[in-house]
């Protein structure tokens, strides 16, 4: 199956991107236990699939992985 991304350009090759919001069936409203206010930075969704808060309307993590940057601390 080819990868809905390219790796060279950290793009898509089509414009038909999925985007997650609560049209995708894997998604749930953000579970609220065990966040600490950091998630009001962004707003998060619950992604079953994934098993994780993810980035509400940002490309969708399962099939593009996670865009976010990170510290690394």
């Amino acid at each position: 199956m080819e990868k809905p991304y390219d790796d060279e350009n950290a793009g898509v090759k089509s414009s038909k991107v999925r985007f997650c919001d609560l049209r995708c069936e894997n998604a749930r409203q953000a579970k609220t236990d065990g966040l600490d206010g950091s998630c009001r930075t962004f707003v998060s969704l619950w992604c079953e699939k994934l098993q994780k808060h993810v980035v509400k309307n940002a490309p969708c993590e399962l099939l593009f992985g996670a865009r976010r940057p990170v510290t690394g601390l």
